[in-house]
């Protein structure tokens, strides 16, 4: 099952509280909303792509603890873009400086682009789509990001103004990447891709 895409524009422009209300009257879907104000419904994964995401969560979620600068979020937690977009990535990180700063309110989105972002594919999920999408956060200030892909073992990392840099196995001697360094956005996390990516 593929995400389902309505556009809205121009019969409805739908406010930020408009569609808040949205998601919390229908909190049994996944949604998001493009800067061009498409709304997209997204199905729940099957249970292996479940299983990767909260592994992926929960080794992100044991370092942000351990380290404390930051806190972690999940696929259902909604970001509010600087461009507009409300995005929902498979997981990602916030330094603590920022949020309190921000001073949001916790019982809504958050208004501003993650530090750090991970994207996990799932079988029916467009790799094309997942780019874009990896594109729009880094050029809404995301400092670091990951493509993870286990269908073609191999990940993407973002980074503001360079080229992505793309790990894969190459040919059937060589293995697949085994891990995913935090780099300077989240120092000293190292992602044990272990039943992540394969």
């Amino acid at each position: 099952m593929n995400d389902l895409i309505l556009n809205l524009r121009p019969t409805i422009e739908l406010t930020d509280e408009q569609f808040f209300q949205i998601c919390q009257n229908n909190r049994d879907l996944r949604l998001e909303r493009t800067a061009e104000g498409e709304l997209i419904i997204m199905p729940p994964t099957g249970w292996e792509s479940g299983n990767r995401n909260s592994r992926l969560t929960q080794r992100l979620g044991n370092w942000a603890d351990a380290d404390g600068t930051g806190l972690t979020f999940d696929s259902s937690t909604g970001f509010k873009l600087p461009n507009g977009a409300n995005r929902s990535p498979d997981a990602s990180w916030v330094n603590r400086e920022r949020l309190t700063a921000l001073n949001p309110d916790p019982a809504k989105f958050l208004p501003i682009a993650p530090d750090f972002v991970a994207e996990l594919r799932s079988a029916t999920d467009s790799l094309e789509t997942l780019r874009r999408k990896m594109q729009e956060y880094i050029d809404n200030g995301v400092r670091l990001g990951w493509l993870i892909d286990p269908q073609n073992q191999c990940v993407e990392i973002y980074r503001p103004g360079q080229e992505v840099e793309i790990l894969r196995r190459r040919s059937p001697s060589e293995t697949s990447p085994t891990s995913l360094s935090g780099e300077n956005v989240l120092p000293g996390f190292v992602l044990d891709l272990a039943n992540i990516l394969s």
